[in-house]
């Protein structure tokens, strides 16, 4: 009798008999568990095909698409070695249900006290669109109601680009100028451009700049009401407030880049619904709003919208310009070779609804070094492109 008790206590496997402890099939459970993590795994990394990529990353103006493209091809191969470590160790890492719960929930706790802490720190930072997330960067900028943030007024700011120190004058009405003492003058014949920082010339004197050299090459004004960062939804809306004060407008000139629709999709700026219905800002929770900064994944749902209101906003900007007795067209820049999607977005914002525009193709050779925007010969390529668009009309 004591010889079989003994053998008993020796033998682990026994226990399954007694039911009072049974690690076999726990450590199965924990080993399943794991299994299916890792499985789960390797399914998305294998569904996230390139087709997936185009569909949800969009091309991104600061960020090349060998950048995306490698950066994507990363993190998959890590999800794949990652699942496949998870399927070969699930049986060493898995143990009893108690004791991965007694090990997890402190880790679980422990999280989810992090990410609560890190809500309420957040929340004393003012997080601005990822297009103006420093408030002292110049030209400055301030806040504004319906357009979301504006120039501030009667300014000279200077910035180093490139190793040069640049100038940027900013008149009483916030438009970019050669001199603040020398403003816009609203009852001459005026071309008037808007967009963001391309054609406000970030990194370029204000001789450099497209109005600039527009205004250089047919001796008309120019008005520059480009600001940083701005979509083209607030890139109307700044036309709409503003034209009315020119008395004799000849064009309007605006600026689309694919590689900016994404600016289109976001709702922390003013933005339109379908049927141009303005909406202000959303605030987001904080990490959520640092979590879209990192990974800007969009859904189907959300790009098919964005293009329809992007088609809308263009065409009431168009309607706009003629309802003031002026022309007006799209600048569109390619820098480099287009893009499978940059092409469809092309094709489904401008050329389907019969949108005018100049497409202009750039080297990518021009531009600023260390930076993406148009060097001086950049900007001198799409002024005389705009102007050949103004001479051919």
């Amino acid at each position: 009798m004591n010889g079989s008790r003994s053998v008993a206590a020796a033998n682990p496997w026994s226990a399954e008999t007694d039911g009072r402890h049974k690690p076999l099939p726990d450590r199965r459970g924990g080993a399943i568990g794991l299994g299916l993590i890792g499985v789960t795994l390797i399914c998305l990394a294998l569904l996230a095909n390139q087709r997936w990529l185009d569909r949800h990353f969009l091309p991104s103006f600061f960020l090349p698409r060998q950048s995306y493209v490698r950066i994507y091809l990363a993190v998959r191969c890590s999800f794949i070695l990652l699942g496949a470590s998870l399927m070969v160790g699930a049986r060493r890492l898995a143990g009893p249900p108690s004791r991965l719960l007694a090990r997890g929930a402190p880790i679980g706790i422990a999280v989810l006290l992090a990410l609560g802490s890190s809500e309420l720190v957040l929340r004393h930072v003012h997080l601005r669109p990822a297009e103006w997330l420093q408030p002292e960067e110049e030209p400055r900028r301030q806040p504004d109601s319906r357009l979301g943030w504006t120039f501030v007024p009667s300014r000279i700011g200077h910035a180093n680009a490139s190793g040069r120190l640049i100038e940027y004058a900013i008149d009483a009405a916030g438009y970019r100028v050669r001199q603040v003492d020398a403003p816009v003058d609203p009852a001459l014949p005026t071309i008037v451009f808007i967009g963001e920082s391309i054609m406000f010339g970030e990194g370029l004197t204000w001789d450099e700049s497209i109005p600039a050299q527009v205004a250089s090459m047919t001796r008309v004004q120019s008005a520059n009401l480009a600001v940083h960062g701005f979509s083209t939804s607030q890139a109307y809306l700044r036309l709409e407030q503003e034209l009315p004060r020119f008395r004799r407008p000849i064009g309007v000139v605006s600026l689309f880049m694919p590689a900016l629709f994404g600016r289109n999709l976001d709702d922390d700026r003013p933005h339109f619904l379908r049927g141009l219905v303005w909406q202000p800002a959303v605030q987001h929770a904080r990490l959520v709003a640092l979590a879209e900064l990192l990974v800007p994944y969009r859904r189907t749902e959300t790009v098919e919208r964005g293009i329809i209101v992007t088609r809308e906003v263009l065409a009431a900007t168009t309607a706009l310009a003629h309802a003031s007795g002026a022309t007006a067209f799209s600048v569109v820049p390619q820098f480099g070779a287009e893009e499978p999607v940059e092409a469809m977005l092309r094709r489904r914002i401008l050329d389907e609804p019969g949108v005018p525009y100049a497409r202009v193709q750039m080297d990518p050779a021009w531009r600023l070094p260390r930076d993406l925007h148009p060097n001086a010969w950049g900007a001198h390529v799409m002024a005389a492109a705009i102007v050949e668009r103004f001479q051919s009309h």
